[in-house]
């Protein structure tokens, strides 16, 4: 297709948006809205204290599952250990800011102890992700599965961090304009790799990776790479999840968390930013309007994953995306290959 009649046809393209949405500023001014509400309600305190803290498990669980669906929705595996890296960032992170910085720095060094916590969760995931895709299929499952106990297990046998009983003694740290900061990281981190031409090779594996071989894709080195981003962000996930509760166990991190992940990756639908965010928005919106049910929500929630693996497998935005969340050039592309398609429809015989 010629570059110059894309180029011509961004430019008409994007002028046209502008014009009908009035949506030209629209990141910017979301953004910088959306950060003032933060700082303005951590530090004046008109938002209810319990729905500060709604709102930061919704960030976190945004960062849980976007990550996740780089490796689930857009690569087209199947990791079932996303809780284990997150264990492995809120373990570190918590170890810093309780027994390694000074007390009175703890809060100026807390952005050190998220990012230590996520980059020790990319070296695992670099350690598991080297022999895990030697393997293809559903083994990667096994291997992950494996992986989340093995962190379970021996975060129970280490006295020094608490064995069973736990970790404690964290302040609470976590606040709203920190979540906010590091949820738009990483959605926008995801977003610009999943559409960068290294992510055009992450959803070729998806679709044949015989193919993306054969196309001269570097498919293990895809692999691990996407597979230590993800880690990496459960990992970050992991040190605001224990600085905002102030206490985790290796309980926390079991088998039923990387599940809760999961579905929030199902239910907003795979393959997309938008649904990763919807998804996380309504199962933690879900679970606490369906708290006065006491055990019965988790009842509830797993069945209607049920129906909607039934009715649609894909979850509410599988494989589609928010137009907000799309490059113009590519949404000018596929607009230009659809007009083609239709005049060839139309100009045979």
């Amino acid at each position: 297709m010629n570059m110059t009649k894309i180029k011509a046809a961004t430019v008409t393209l994007r002028e046209r948006w502008q014009q009908l949405t009035g949506l030209k500023y629209f990141w910017p001014v979301f953004l910088a809205a959306g950060l003032a509400f933060c700082v303005a309600a951590d530090r004046y305190d008109f938002v209810d204290l319990y729905l500060q803290l709604i709102i930061i498990y919704v960030g976190i669980n945004i960062i849980l599952t976007v990550s996740l669906n780089l490796i689930n929705g857009y690569m087209g595996e199947f990791s079932v250990g996303h809780a284990g890296f997150m264990a492995v960032g809120a373990y570190i992170a918590s170890i810093l800011t309780v027994y390694v910085f000074p007390q009175n720095a703890a809060g100026i060094l807390f952005p050190a102890a998220i990012l230590a916590g996520g980059m020790g969760a990319a070296l695992v995931g670099f350690l598991v992700a080297i022999p895990s895709f030697k393997t293809r299929g559903d083994y990667l499952a096994i291997v992950t599965l494996a992986f989340g106990m093995i962190v379970k297990s021996v975060l129970e046998n280490i006295d020094a961090v608490g064995g069973p009983r736990g970790l404690l003694g964290m302040e609470k740290l976590t606040t709203l304009p920190w979540v906010f900061f590091w949820t738009v990281l990483s959605v926008w981190v995801i977003r610009n790799l999943v559409y960068s031409n290294f992510g055009r090779g992450i959803w070729s594996i998806r679709e044949d990776e015989i193919a993306s071989d054969l196309m001269s894709v570097n498919t293990r080195q895809v692999k691990i790479i996407a597979f230590v981003v993800s880690s990496f962000f459960a990992g970050v996930a992991g040190g605001l999840f224990a600085h905002a509760i102030q206490f985790i166990n290796p309980r926390m991190f079991d088998i039923l968390k990387s599940t809760d992940v999961l579905i929030m990756v199902y239910l907003g639908g795979i393959g997309s930013i938008a649904g990763s965010v919807l998804g996380a928005v309504i199962y933690t919106l879900l679970l606490e309007i369906l708290r006065p049910l006491g055990v019965w929500r988790m009842v509830f929630m797993p069945l209607m994953l049920v129906l909607l693996m039934i009715y649609r497998p894909r979850g509410i935005m599988g494989l589609r995306e928010a137009r907000l969340f799309t490059p113009l050039l590519d949404r000018v592309t596929e607009k230009l290959w659809r007009q083609r398609k239709k005049e060839a429809r139309h100009a045979a015989p």
